[in-house]
Protein backbone atom coordinates (compact mmCIF):
# COMPACT_ATOMS: atom_id res chain seq x y z
CA UNK A 1 0.00 0.00 0.00
CA UNK A 2 1.30 3.26 -0.97
CA UNK A 3 0.97 6.05 1.30
CA UNK A 4 2.01 9.49 0.87
CA UNK A 5 2.94 12.02 3.64
CA UNK A 6 2.49 15.76 3.12
CA UNK A 7 3.36 17.90 6.08
CA UNK A 8 5.85 21.42 6.34
CA UNK A 9 7.01 20.21 9.80
CA UNK A 10 9.87 18.30 8.90
CA UNK A 11 10.78 16.05 12.01
CA UNK A 12 6.83 15.27 11.98
CA UNK A 13 6.97 14.21 8.23
CA UNK A 14 10.19 12.19 8.56
CA UNK A 15 8.89 10.59 11.81
CA UNK A 16 5.79 9.58 9.77
CA UNK A 17 7.51 8.25 6.66
CA UNK A 18 9.58 6.49 8.93
CA UNK A 19 7.24 4.46 10.90
CA UNK A 20 5.29 3.75 7.82
CA UNK A 21 7.97 2.19 6.23
CA UNK A 22 8.77 -0.08 9.67
CA UNK A 23 5.08 -1.18 9.02
CA UNK A 24 5.46 -2.16 5.81
CA UNK A 25 3.89 0.36 3.76
CA UNK A 26 5.42 2.00 0.65
CA UNK A 27 5.54 6.26 2.19
CA UNK A 28 6.95 9.07 0.58
CA UNK A 29 6.92 12.78 2.05
CA UNK A 30 6.59 15.82 0.72
CA UNK A 31 6.84 19.48 2.27
CA UNK A 32 4.06 20.88 0.82
CA UNK A 33 0.39 20.38 -0.54
CA UNK A 34 1.60 21.61 -4.21
CA UNK A 35 4.77 18.63 -4.43
CA UNK A 36 2.25 16.21 -2.76
CA UNK A 37 -0.58 16.97 -5.54
CA UNK A 38 2.11 16.96 -8.43
CA UNK A 39 3.42 13.32 -7.45
CA UNK A 40 -0.48 12.24 -6.65
CA UNK A 41 -1.35 13.28 -10.17
CA UNK A 42 1.67 11.80 -11.91
CA UNK A 43 2.42 8.71 -10.04
CA UNK A 44 -1.25 8.22 -7.75
CA UNK A 45 -1.21 6.61 -3.96
CA UNK A 46 -3.57 4.74 -2.00
CA UNK A 47 -3.85 7.08 1.20
CA UNK A 48 -2.82 10.58 1.34
CA UNK A 49 -1.80 11.81 5.11
CA UNK A 50 -1.67 15.28 4.89
CA UNK A 51 -1.31 18.17 7.76
CA UNK A 52 -4.45 20.83 7.82
CA UNK A 53 -2.94 23.79 8.22
CA UNK A 54 0.39 24.53 5.57
CA UNK A 55 1.52 26.77 3.83
CA UNK A 56 -0.08 27.25 0.07
CA UNK A 57 -1.82 24.88 -0.85
CA UNK A 58 -4.27 23.50 2.89
CA UNK A 59 -4.48 19.74 3.93
CA UNK A 60 -8.44 20.57 2.99
CA UNK A 61 -7.53 21.94 -0.46
CA UNK A 62 -5.24 19.54 -1.42
CA UNK A 63 -7.95 16.68 0.17
CA UNK A 64 -10.25 18.13 -2.95
CA UNK A 65 -7.69 18.68 -5.69
CA UNK A 66 -6.44 15.25 -4.51
CA UNK A 67 -10.41 13.53 -5.07
CA UNK A 68 -11.33 15.14 -8.12
CA UNK A 69 -7.73 13.17 -9.34
CA UNK A 70 -8.97 9.82 -7.97
CA UNK A 71 -12.65 10.06 -6.80
CA UNK A 72 -11.20 6.73 -4.65
CA UNK A 73 -8.29 7.83 -2.83
CA UNK A 74 -8.45 7.97 1.08
CA UNK A 75 -7.32 11.10 2.63
CA UNK A 76 -6.55 11.16 6.57
CA UNK A 77 -6.50 14.94 7.48
CA UNK A 78 -3.86 15.56 10.56
CA UNK A 79 -5.48 18.44 12.55
CA UNK A 80 -3.74 20.27 15.84
CA UNK A 81 -7.37 20.65 17.71
CA UNK A 82 -10.11 18.31 17.90
CA UNK A 83 -13.49 20.07 16.95
CA UNK A 84 -16.74 19.28 15.65
CA UNK A 85 -15.82 22.25 13.28
CA UNK A 86 -13.04 20.81 11.55
CA UNK A 87 -14.19 17.20 11.61
CA UNK A 88 -17.02 18.47 9.60
CA UNK A 89 -14.68 20.11 7.43
CA UNK A 90 -12.55 17.36 6.90
CA UNK A 91 -15.99 15.11 6.05
CA UNK A 92 -17.21 17.78 3.47
CA UNK A 93 -13.80 18.07 1.95
CA UNK A 94 -14.17 13.96 1.18
CA UNK A 95 -12.06 12.64 4.31
CA UNK A 96 -11.53 9.33 4.76
CA UNK A 97 -10.93 10.23 8.46
CA UNK A 98 -8.79 12.46 10.69
CA UNK A 99 -6.01 12.49 13.24
CA UNK A 100 -5.31 15.05 16.03
CA UNK A 101 -1.79 16.02 16.98
CA UNK A 102 0.36 13.96 18.46
CA UNK A 103 -0.39 11.51 15.90
CA UNK A 104 -1.31 8.76 17.27
CA UNK A 105 0.60 5.71 15.21
CA UNK A 106 -1.63 3.13 16.70
CA UNK A 107 -5.09 4.90 15.76
CA UNK A 108 -2.93 5.87 12.36
CA UNK A 109 -2.31 1.84 11.53
CA UNK A 110 -6.03 1.07 12.64
CA UNK A 111 -7.13 3.64 9.56
CA UNK A 112 -4.68 2.82 7.07
CA UNK A 113 -5.63 -1.08 7.57
CA UNK A 114 -9.42 0.31 7.30
CA UNK A 115 -8.62 2.06 4.29
CA UNK A 116 -6.86 -1.14 2.84
CA UNK A 117 -9.83 -3.31 3.64
CA UNK A 118 -12.47 -0.87 1.67
CA UNK A 119 -10.31 -0.30 -1.45
CA UNK A 120 -9.96 -4.10 -1.97
CA UNK A 121 -13.94 -4.43 -1.24
CA UNK A 122 -14.42 -1.72 -3.79
CA UNK A 123 -11.86 -3.46 -6.32
CA UNK A 124 -13.68 -7.14 -5.70
CA UNK A 125 -17.07 -5.60 -6.31
CA UNK A 126 -15.81 -3.96 -9.32
CA UNK A 127 -14.35 -7.12 -10.54
CA UNK A 128 -17.46 -9.07 -9.51
CA UNK A 129 -19.80 -6.92 -11.53
CA UNK A 130 -17.92 -6.91 -14.85
CA UNK A 131 -17.19 -10.51 -14.94
CA UNK A 132 -20.82 -10.97 -14.37
CA UNK A 133 -21.93 -8.27 -16.75
CA UNK A 134 -18.99 -10.20 -19.02
CA UNK A 135 -20.81 -13.87 -18.95
CA UNK A 136 -23.80 -12.27 -19.17
CA UNK A 137 -25.16 -13.61 -15.91
CA UNK A 138 -25.68 -10.09 -14.04
CA UNK A 139 -28.51 -9.21 -16.18
CA UNK A 140 -30.69 -12.50 -15.13
CA UNK A 141 -30.24 -11.78 -11.51
CA UNK A 142 -32.24 -9.23 -11.13
CA UNK A 143 -33.65 -7.92 -7.68
CA UNK A 144 -32.49 -5.76 -4.43
CA UNK A 145 -34.82 -7.05 -1.76
CA UNK A 146 -32.93 -7.54 1.21
CA UNK A 147 -32.50 -11.08 0.70
CA UNK A 148 -31.39 -11.06 -2.98
CA UNK A 149 -28.32 -8.58 -1.63
CA UNK A 150 -27.78 -11.55 1.31
CA UNK A 151 -27.12 -13.65 -2.03
CA UNK A 152 -25.23 -11.40 -3.88
CA UNK A 153 -22.80 -10.73 -0.81
CA UNK A 154 -22.55 -14.51 -1.01
CA UNK A 155 -21.91 -14.82 -4.61
CA UNK A 156 -19.09 -12.63 -4.01
CA UNK A 157 -17.22 -13.60 -0.90
CA UNK A 158 -17.43 -17.48 -2.27
CA UNK A 159 -16.72 -16.68 -5.91
CA UNK A 160 -12.56 -16.08 -5.88
CA UNK A 161 -12.43 -19.68 -3.93
CA UNK A 162 -12.26 -23.01 -4.62
CA UNK A 163 -14.87 -24.23 -2.34
CA UNK A 164 -17.67 -26.42 -3.05
CA UNK A 165 -20.65 -24.71 -3.09
CA UNK A 166 -24.26 -26.30 -2.23
CA UNK A 167 -27.07 -23.85 -3.44
CA UNK A 168 -30.52 -23.94 -2.18
CA UNK A 169 -33.95 -23.35 -3.18
CA UNK A 170 -36.93 -23.97 -4.36
CA UNK A 171 -37.30 -25.01 -8.55
CA UNK A 172 -37.70 -22.04 -10.46
CA UNK A 173 -35.72 -19.63 -7.92
CA UNK A 174 -32.65 -19.46 -10.32
CA UNK A 175 -30.32 -22.07 -8.43
CA UNK A 176 -28.34 -22.42 -11.81
CA UNK A 177 -28.15 -18.73 -12.88
CA UNK A 178 -26.48 -18.78 -9.26
CA UNK A 179 -23.88 -21.43 -10.27
CA UNK A 180 -23.08 -19.42 -13.55
CA UNK A 181 -22.63 -16.01 -11.42
CA UNK A 182 -19.90 -17.64 -9.09
CA UNK A 183 -18.08 -19.28 -12.25
CA UNK A 184 -18.03 -15.87 -13.83
CA UNK A 185 -16.39 -14.39 -10.80
CA UNK A 186 -14.83 -17.22 -10.49
CA UNK A 187 -10.36 -17.34 -11.49
CA UNK A 188 -12.14 -20.69 -13.77
CA UNK A 189 -13.85 -17.77 -15.69
CA UNK A 190 -11.89 -18.41 -19.01
CA UNK A 191 -12.76 -22.76 -18.21
CA UNK A 192 -16.06 -24.28 -19.54
CA UNK A 193 -18.96 -24.34 -17.51
CA UNK A 194 -20.54 -27.70 -17.57
CA UNK A 195 -24.01 -28.45 -16.27
CA UNK A 196 -25.88 -31.78 -15.54
CA UNK A 197 -28.85 -32.73 -14.76
CA UNK A 198 -28.93 -35.54 -11.78
CA UNK A 199 -32.59 -36.17 -12.13
CA UNK A 200 -32.69 -36.57 -15.73
CA UNK A 201 -30.98 -39.99 -16.27
CA UNK A 202 -31.13 -43.71 -15.16
CA UNK A 203 -28.31 -44.67 -13.04
CA UNK A 204 -26.47 -46.42 -15.64
CA UNK A 205 -26.21 -43.31 -18.00
CA UNK A 206 -25.85 -40.93 -15.04
CA UNK A 207 -22.39 -42.83 -14.26
CA UNK A 208 -21.61 -42.13 -17.83
CA UNK A 209 -22.59 -38.85 -18.31
CA UNK A 210 -20.51 -37.87 -14.72
CA UNK A 211 -17.03 -39.94 -15.87
CA UNK A 212 -17.15 -41.29 -18.85
CA UNK A 213 -16.84 -44.78 -20.36
CA UNK A 214 -14.43 -47.58 -22.09
CA UNK A 215 -15.30 -48.75 -25.19
CA UNK A 216 -17.57 -52.30 -24.53
CA UNK A 217 -18.40 -51.21 -21.19
CA UNK A 218 -21.93 -51.62 -21.65
CA UNK A 219 -24.20 -52.66 -24.91
CA UNK A 220 -23.73 -49.63 -27.60
CA UNK A 221 -20.44 -48.32 -26.23
CA UNK A 222 -18.88 -48.75 -29.48
CA UNK A 223 -15.68 -45.94 -28.66
CA UNK A 224 -14.51 -44.57 -25.53
CA UNK A 225 -16.38 -41.60 -23.96
CA UNK A 226 -15.38 -38.41 -22.16
CA UNK A 227 -17.18 -37.38 -18.93
CA UNK A 228 -18.44 -34.46 -17.68
CA UNK A 229 -16.24 -34.01 -15.63
CA UNK A 230 -13.16 -34.58 -18.10
CA UNK A 231 -15.05 -31.96 -19.68
CA UNK A 232 -15.10 -29.40 -17.11
CA UNK A 233 -11.34 -29.66 -16.35
CA UNK A 234 -9.88 -26.68 -15.85
CA UNK A 235 -13.67 -24.86 -15.61
CA UNK A 236 -16.49 -25.63 -13.15
CA UNK A 237 -19.27 -28.68 -12.91
CA UNK A 238 -22.14 -28.00 -11.72
CA UNK A 239 -24.61 -30.92 -10.83
CA UNK A 240 -27.94 -29.97 -10.53
CA UNK A 241 -30.60 -31.92 -8.56
CA UNK A 242 -27.92 -33.57 -6.62
CA UNK A 243 -30.10 -34.69 -4.69
CA UNK A 244 -31.45 -37.38 -6.61
CA UNK A 245 -28.32 -39.10 -7.23
CA UNK A 246 -28.76 -42.71 -6.72
CA UNK A 247 -26.73 -44.39 -3.47
CA UNK A 248 -24.14 -45.97 -5.77
CA UNK A 249 -23.38 -42.72 -8.04
CA UNK A 250 -23.15 -41.18 -4.50
CA UNK A 251 -20.38 -43.26 -3.28
CA UNK A 252 -18.27 -42.56 -6.61
CA UNK A 253 -19.03 -38.85 -6.62
CA UNK A 254 -17.52 -39.03 -2.72
CA UNK A 255 -14.33 -40.39 -3.57
CA UNK A 256 -13.61 -37.59 -6.51
CA UNK A 257 -14.83 -35.02 -4.05
CA UNK A 258 -12.11 -36.39 -1.56
CA UNK A 259 -9.34 -37.91 -3.76
CA UNK A 260 -9.82 -35.66 -6.91
CA UNK A 261 -9.80 -38.77 -9.08
CA UNK A 262 -12.57 -41.13 -10.90
CA UNK A 263 -12.52 -44.35 -12.84
CA UNK A 264 -14.37 -44.42 -16.31
CA UNK A 265 -17.17 -47.17 -16.51
CA UNK A 266 -15.83 -50.23 -17.70
CA UNK A 267 -12.29 -49.19 -16.99
CA UNK A 268 -9.70 -49.30 -13.67
CA UNK A 269 -7.40 -46.78 -14.17
CA UNK A 270 -8.00 -43.71 -12.27
CA UNK A 271 -7.93 -40.36 -13.83
CA UNK A 272 -7.68 -36.82 -12.35
CA UNK A 273 -9.95 -33.88 -13.54
CA UNK A 274 -8.85 -30.26 -12.06
CA UNK A 275 -13.00 -29.28 -11.22
CA UNK A 276 -14.57 -27.12 -9.13
CA UNK A 277 -17.84 -28.29 -7.97
CA UNK A 278 -21.20 -26.47 -7.47
CA UNK A 279 -24.29 -28.36 -6.40
CA UNK A 280 -28.17 -27.66 -6.15
CA UNK A 281 -31.24 -29.22 -5.23
CA UNK A 282 -34.80 -28.25 -4.28
CA UNK A 283 -35.04 -31.35 -1.27
CA UNK A 284 -34.58 -31.31 1.90
CA UNK A 285 -31.14 -33.05 2.30
CA UNK A 286 -31.34 -33.17 6.18
CA UNK A 287 -34.14 -35.06 5.67
CA UNK A 288 -33.18 -37.18 3.14
CA UNK A 289 -29.75 -38.08 5.03
CA UNK A 290 -32.99 -39.06 8.10
CA UNK A 291 -34.02 -41.59 5.65
CA UNK A 292 -31.42 -42.62 4.58
CA UNK A 293 -31.82 -41.93 0.98
CA UNK A 294 -28.41 -39.45 1.05
CA UNK A 295 -24.81 -40.08 2.14
CA UNK A 296 -24.00 -37.80 5.43
CA UNK A 297 -20.25 -37.62 4.38
CA UNK A 298 -21.04 -36.40 0.45
CA UNK A 299 -23.81 -33.91 2.28
CA UNK A 300 -20.65 -32.10 3.88
CA UNK A 301 -18.16 -32.47 1.12
CA UNK A 302 -21.06 -30.86 -0.95
CA UNK A 303 -22.07 -27.63 1.70
CA UNK A 304 -19.08 -26.53 2.49
CA UNK A 305 -20.66 -23.27 1.84
CA UNK A 306 -24.78 -23.13 1.13
CA UNK A 307 -26.25 -20.19 -0.99
CA UNK A 308 -30.11 -20.29 0.12
CA UNK A 309 -32.06 -18.70 -2.84
CA UNK A 310 -35.44 -17.41 -1.42
CA UNK A 311 -38.98 -18.11 -3.44
CA UNK A 312 -40.72 -15.23 -5.05
CA UNK A 313 -43.41 -14.62 -2.27
CA UNK A 314 -40.51 -13.75 0.11
CA UNK A 315 -39.02 -10.94 -2.18
CA UNK A 316 -42.15 -8.83 -3.34
CA UNK A 317 -40.57 -6.27 -3.39
CA UNK A 318 -38.65 -7.40 -6.29
CA UNK A 319 -41.96 -8.74 -8.96
CA UNK A 320 -41.79 -4.57 -10.14
CA UNK A 321 -38.32 -5.25 -11.73
CA UNK A 322 -38.38 -8.63 -12.49
CA UNK A 323 -41.40 -7.54 -14.52
CA UNK A 324 -39.65 -4.72 -16.18
CA UNK A 325 -36.83 -7.28 -17.26
CA UNK A 326 -38.93 -9.92 -18.84
CA UNK A 327 -40.95 -7.51 -20.53
CA UNK A 328 -38.12 -5.76 -22.04
CA UNK A 329 -36.28 -9.59 -22.77
CA UNK A 330 -39.07 -11.37 -23.92
CA UNK A 331 -40.02 -8.09 -26.21
CA UNK A 332 -36.57 -7.91 -27.84
CA UNK A 333 -36.68 -11.65 -28.55
CA UNK A 334 -39.84 -11.93 -30.11
CA UNK A 335 -39.92 -8.37 -32.03
CA UNK A 336 -42.42 -6.87 -30.06
CA UNK A 337 -42.17 -3.59 -28.84
CA UNK A 338 -44.69 -3.34 -25.05
CA UNK A 339 -44.07 0.02 -23.58
CA UNK A 340 -47.51 -0.06 -21.37
CA UNK A 341 -49.58 -2.98 -19.45
CA UNK A 342 -52.98 -2.51 -18.14
CA UNK A 343 -54.15 -2.13 -14.65
CA UNK A 344 -56.06 -5.21 -14.71
CA UNK A 345 -52.91 -7.71 -16.04
CA UNK A 346 -51.08 -6.09 -13.01
CA UNK A 347 -53.75 -6.83 -10.23
CA UNK A 348 -53.73 -10.77 -11.66
CA UNK A 349 -49.79 -10.94 -11.21
CA UNK A 350 -50.00 -9.57 -7.89
CA UNK A 351 -52.58 -11.52 -6.38
CA UNK A 352 -50.73 -14.41 -7.74
CA UNK A 353 -48.51 -16.56 -4.93
CA UNK A 354 -46.38 -17.74 -7.62
CA UNK A 355 -45.51 -21.35 -6.64
CA UNK A 356 -43.16 -21.77 -9.50
CA UNK A 357 -41.08 -18.67 -8.22
CA UNK A 358 -39.21 -16.60 -11.17
CA UNK A 359 -39.49 -19.24 -13.81
CA UNK A 360 -43.20 -19.06 -13.35
CA UNK A 361 -43.13 -15.37 -13.86
CA UNK A 362 -40.84 -15.22 -16.56
CA UNK A 363 -42.97 -18.05 -18.89
CA UNK A 364 -46.24 -16.15 -17.48
CA UNK A 365 -44.70 -12.70 -19.13
CA UNK A 366 -43.59 -14.58 -22.16
CA UNK A 367 -47.17 -15.55 -23.00
CA UNK A 368 -48.19 -12.61 -22.35
CA UNK A 369 -45.87 -10.74 -24.91
CA UNK A 370 -46.30 -13.38 -27.81
CA UNK A 371 -50.02 -13.34 -27.42
CA UNK A 372 -50.44 -9.38 -26.58
CA UNK A 373 -51.90 -8.06 -29.88
CA UNK A 374 -50.37 -4.54 -29.83
CA UNK A 375 -47.73 -2.77 -27.60
CA UNK A 376 -49.79 -3.44 -24.48
CA UNK A 377 -50.45 -5.82 -21.77
CA UNK A 378 -53.77 -6.84 -20.66
CA UNK A 379 -55.09 -9.31 -18.43
CA UNK A 380 -56.26 -11.32 -21.61
CA UNK A 381 -53.04 -11.81 -22.68
CA UNK A 382 -52.36 -14.06 -19.11
CA UNK A 383 -52.99 -18.05 -19.34
CA UNK A 384 -56.29 -18.97 -17.73
CA UNK A 385 -55.03 -20.54 -14.79
CA UNK A 386 -54.35 -17.46 -13.18
CA UNK A 387 -57.57 -15.36 -13.93
CA UNK A 388 -59.91 -14.96 -10.81
CA UNK A 389 -62.88 -12.81 -11.63
CA UNK A 390 -64.08 -12.97 -8.25
CA UNK A 391 -61.18 -10.98 -6.61
CA UNK A 392 -61.35 -7.35 -6.52
CA UNK A 393 -60.53 -5.14 -8.94
CA UNK A 394 -57.35 -2.52 -8.80
CA UNK A 395 -57.77 0.21 -7.97
CA UNK A 396 -57.58 3.51 -10.53
CA UNK A 397 -54.50 4.74 -11.04
CA UNK A 398 -53.76 8.76 -11.84
CA UNK A 399 -51.69 9.47 -14.96
CA UNK A 400 -53.15 6.57 -17.29
CA UNK A 401 -52.00 3.17 -17.97
CA UNK A 402 -48.49 3.13 -18.57
CA UNK A 403 -45.70 0.41 -17.34
CA UNK A 404 -44.50 2.61 -15.16
CA UNK A 405 -47.64 4.13 -13.31
CA UNK A 406 -48.89 0.28 -13.08
CA UNK A 407 -45.79 -0.74 -11.06
CA UNK A 408 -45.65 2.15 -9.02
CA UNK A 409 -48.88 1.97 -7.91
CA UNK A 410 -48.64 -1.45 -7.26
CA UNK A 411 -45.05 -1.14 -5.02
CA UNK A 412 -47.61 1.73 -3.22
CA UNK A 413 -49.74 -0.58 -2.51
CA UNK A 414 -47.96 -3.53 -1.58
CA UNK A 415 -45.59 -0.89 0.86
CA UNK A 416 -49.31 0.35 2.43
CA UNK A 417 -50.46 -3.04 3.07
CA UNK A 418 -47.21 -3.93 4.71
CA UNK A 419 -47.17 -0.70 6.90
CA UNK A 420 -50.94 -1.93 8.05
CA UNK A 421 -50.18 -5.53 8.47
CA UNK A 422 -46.93 -4.60 10.95
CA UNK A 423 -49.19 -1.45 12.46
CA UNK A 424 -47.36 1.07 10.68
CA UNK A 425 -44.04 0.10 12.63
CA UNK A 426 -41.73 0.77 9.28
CA UNK A 427 -38.73 -1.88 10.80
CA UNK A 428 -41.16 -4.85 11.13
CA UNK A 429 -42.98 -3.60 7.40
CA UNK A 430 -39.60 -3.59 5.89
CA UNK A 431 -38.33 -6.87 7.42
CA UNK A 432 -41.87 -8.88 5.70
CA UNK A 433 -40.78 -6.78 2.39
CA UNK A 434 -37.60 -8.06 2.58
CA UNK A 435 -35.97 -4.93 2.14
CA UNK A 436 -33.90 -2.36 4.36
CA UNK A 437 -35.52 0.41 6.62
CA UNK A 438 -33.54 3.03 4.96
CA UNK A 439 -34.90 1.54 1.37
CA UNK A 440 -38.18 1.67 2.67
CA UNK A 441 -38.40 5.56 3.76
CA UNK A 442 -37.10 6.44 0.45
CA UNK A 443 -39.79 4.68 -1.11
CA UNK A 444 -42.14 6.11 0.72
CA UNK A 445 -40.86 9.14 0.25
CA UNK A 446 -40.91 9.38 -3.44
CA UNK A 447 -44.42 7.47 -3.37
CA UNK A 448 -45.71 10.23 -1.30
CA UNK A 449 -46.72 7.76 1.29
CA UNK A 450 -46.52 9.34 5.00
CA UNK A 451 -46.97 7.65 8.66
CA UNK A 452 -50.55 8.27 9.76
CA UNK A 453 -51.29 10.68 12.63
Amino acid sequence: MRVFVADDEPVQRQMLVEALEAQGYEARGFPDGASAFAALSAEGCDCLLTDHRMPGMTGLELAQKAREVDPELHVILITAYSSVQDAVAAMKAGAFDYLTKPVDLDHLFVLLEKSERMRRLVRENRDLKSRLSAAGSLPEMVGESAPMRDVYDKIRRVAPTLATVLILGESGTGKELAARAIHAASTRAEGPFVAVNCAALPETLLESELFGHEKGAFTGAVARRQGKVEAASGGTLFLDEVGDIPPAIQVKLLRFLQERTFERLGGNTPQKADVRLLAATNRDLTQAMSEGGFREDLYYRLAVVTVFLPPLRDRVADIPALLRHFVAKFGKMHGKEISDTTRDFYDVLIRHSFPGNVRELSNIVENAVVLCRGNTLTSEDLPAYLMNRDAPACPEIPGGDGLDAVLAETEKRLIVSALEKANHIQTQAARNLGISERVLRYRMKRLGLTKPD
